[in-house]
């Protein structure tokens, strides 16, 4: 880890609400948590190297073979697998986006190009990196323009991060959409899908052909016995998605509103849970520390993202009682 993440709630003892990580609260894990009380004794013994057992229930879920999935150690393991599966490659990366796909092409000893726009994508391109929807902003891309896209470039090998694509109501790519393209990989997070942040669950969905010049790469073992056995379960659990998606969005739009409408705070416009705003003066460190240390609530300070300054921070969120408390602690800070 070369740049590090947002959430450091371990810096921040007593924190009440995080709205630091994009993973929504209000999900009741009693029943997962019985489940892996269950399956503890399997402990003793080791998991299947490459967690075909999660696999094949992803297959059956998503209906394309098992032979199109890789099961890996949380998106962030799936995005260093693909690095280095063509480590030494010329690698595109469209920001300001998550920090992980430049700190794996670095591990991996690509050149990479920094652009903030798809229309910079040259003939030399050989992966393009792309998270959708977009971690820190929420942006969607429009998916018949991203489809054109990648058919234009076919010498182009496309990196699509879908970690959100479950909390978003626009279409992104299904997995057999995937599966169909010789030239995209899509990355997965059932971390962000069933909030489980802990027990690191993420695939990788591509032709059977692509996605073994990256299962190759994967170390035996990555994924462990409960986590396999929770991902299991919670497919079974949830044959749809468990967040109302109607309902955060809402939720979103309306805290959104209320931050634009303090007049000192631009809001970027999202299609997702999160927000990505700017203070118009003071810094994002300043506020989160404020808020950390004064109310207890963590927020993401955004000024390490690539294209993004020290005024820049993002919020998931949280239940409607803790978006209130936290807009409120924000509004106070503004008028201290």
């Amino acid at each position: 880890m070369i740049n590090g993440h947002g959430n450091d709630k371990h810096r921040y003892p007593g924190i009440v609400s995080d709205f630091s990580s994009n993973v929504p609260s209000g999900i009741n894990h009693a029943a997962l948590e019985e489940h892996l009380k269950q399956c503890l004794p399997l402990v003793y013994d080791y998991p299947a190297p490459d967690a075909q057992k999660l696999a094949l229930s992803l297959s059956q879920r998503l209906n394309i073979t098992p032979q199109e999935i890789c099961v890996t150690n949380g998106a962030t393991e799936a995005i260093y697998l693909t690095a280095q599966a063509f480590a030494g490659s010329h690698s595109c990366i469209l920001a300001p986006t998550f920090s992980e796909y430049n700190d794996a092409c670095l591990l991996h000893r690509h050149h990479i190009t920094t652009v903030y726009t798809p229309q910079s994508i040259t003939p030399e391109t050989q992966l393009f990196w792309l998270c959708n929807p977009n971690n820190p902003t929420g942006k969607v891309w429009d998916k018949e323009e991203l489809q054109q896209f990648i058919t234009q470039h076919s010498d182009t090998l496309f990196v699509i991060d879908q970690s959100y694509e479950s909390l978003t109501p626009l279409p992104v790519f299904t997995a057999q959409e995937a599966v169909s393209f010789p030239n995209v990989i899509l990355i997965h997070s059932m971390t962000k899908e069933y909030a489980v942040p802990g027990l690191r669950i993420g695939y990788i969905t591509a032709h059977a052909a692509l996605l073994k010049q990256i299962a190759v790469q994967r170390m035996p073992w990555s994924v462990n016995t409960l986590a396999i056995e929770a991902g299991c379960f919670l497919l079974q659990q949830y044959p749809y998605s468990p967040f109302c998606i109607d309902d955060l969005i809402d939720e979103q739009q309306y805290v959104s509103h209320q931050l634009q409408a303090l007049g000192c705070i631009e809001v970027w416009p999202s299609n997702t849970n999160f927000i990505l705003a700017q203070l118009r003066f003071g810094t994002a460190t300043a506020l989160k520390e404020y808020l950390a240390t004064q109310h207890h609530l963590l927020i993401r300070d955004c000024s390490n993202f690539q294209g993004l300054d020290n005024r820049f921070f993002r919020i998931a969120i949280q239940s409607p009682s803790e978006n209130e408390t936290l807009l409120d602690a924000i509004e106070e800070f503004i008028v201290q």
